[in-house]
């Protein structure tokens, strides 16, 4: 066994992708996840990719007691922190409640962490800290914007948590920055679970392709780029959970050169909203209806990654396309069939 590792948000989307990864490698596997925003059938997902059913604590990591009990007298040699709020609009109306669940489940685990050093700690991050960046593609370099939601702000503040208690104590950390995670498990046995009409734009898409939802969305044909759609950087789950692993083993390597590193994690590559439309109805061979709609507030123009770091730092290189990974959500929401709405 090559080490006990503790996910949080483990039964969500990236977190039960990133279980997955770490039962194939050897790693022990201990989960939390309080079911806010997934089903506890996810362990059963799990288990039927992995062979093996690891351990799951329901509880509220933003509790410092209940926090503290379940990590009491356990032996952890890496957490990966998934567990936060993530729906932007939500954040809006209630700030407090992501200040107060975001960054209190963090605070929780960097003190179990403090107490015990050789624990290193991955925090999940977002290319949100970005903003509209000056430059296309974002290298980890670019400055760090004012964050256009209360959520966005709990990734930056939560980073700057983390890099100071990391110097004070003398711990091994790092931030990855995600770009767009879509796709699920090749076995569509996991995959992205919104509770809930969906906020990302892949599963609208097969949800709507699915007959589940009326026709989608895109929100602004008039921004400055090739089609007048915003363009992101879409990067399959499978992809990003692996780039998890890499991350760990330079923590449990003690390779890492800073308290706090940081990494972006993408393709490298945009595709603007249309391409990604384009890209499912020829990967899948369904048919989506779409319309246009007015551009949403607080949305960005165009970002996508500068992949340069993770490459050459941790040897780790996004390996699927897009029409995979339009496949593979495809496949998930067959899956699913109407349980997804």
């Amino acid at each position: 066994m090559k080490g006990r590792v503790l996910v949080t948000g483990g039964l969500g989307y990236i977190g039960s992708h990133t279980a997955v990864e770490l039962l194939a490698q050897g790693y022990e596997v201990l989960l939390v996840d309080n079911l806010s925003n997934t089903r506890a059938s996810v362990l059963d997902g799990i288990e039927a990719i992995s062979g093996k059913r690891p351990e799951w604590l329901q509880i509220d990591l933003a509790d410092p007691a209940a926090c503290r009990s379940a990590l009491e007298g356990q032996h952890l040699d890496g957490i990966i922190h998934f567990a936060a709020y993530k729906a932007v609009g939500e954040s809006v109306q209630e700030p407090l409640k992501y200040y107060q669940n975001n960054l209190g489940s963090l605070m929780n685990l960097l003190d179990y962490v403090s107490q015990h050093p050789s624990c290193g700690f991955i925090f999940s991050s977002s290319c949100t800290v970005y903003g509209q960046a000056d430059r296309l593609p974002i290298t980890e370099d670019a400055p760090v914007k004012a964050a256009e939601s209360p959520y966005g702000n709990t990734k930056q503040i939560g980073e700057e948590i983390i890099r100071e208690v990391a110097v004070a104590r003398g711990l091994r950390t790092i931030a990855l920055r995600y770009f767009n995670p879509i796709g699920a498990h090749a076995s569509a046995r996991i995959g992205e679970l919104p509770l809930g009409v969906p906020q990302n734009l892949v599963p609208f898409i097969t949800q709507s392709a699915a007959g589940l939802r009326g026709p989608l969305s895109v929100y602004g044909n008039d921004y400055p780029t090739e089609d007048g759609t915003a363009v992101r950087d879409y990067i399959h789950v499978v992809d990003l959970a692996q780039a998890h692993i890499m991350a760990l083993e330079r923590l449990l390597a003690q390779q890492n050169e800073e308290a706090l590193e940081v990494f972006n994690l993408g393709t490298g590559k945009g595709s603007s909203v249309l391409e990604v439309i384009h890209a499912f109805e020829r990967a899948t061979g369904a048919s989506l209806s779409w319309d246009f709609a007015p551009r949403r507030a607080g949305d960005i123009t165009a970002a996508y990654a500068d992949t340069q770091r993770a490459s050459t730092v941790l040897g780790w290189t996004a390996k699927k396309s897009l029409d995979e990974s339009m496949r593979d959500a495809w496949a998930w929401q067959m899956a699913l069939g109407s349980d997804s709405h």
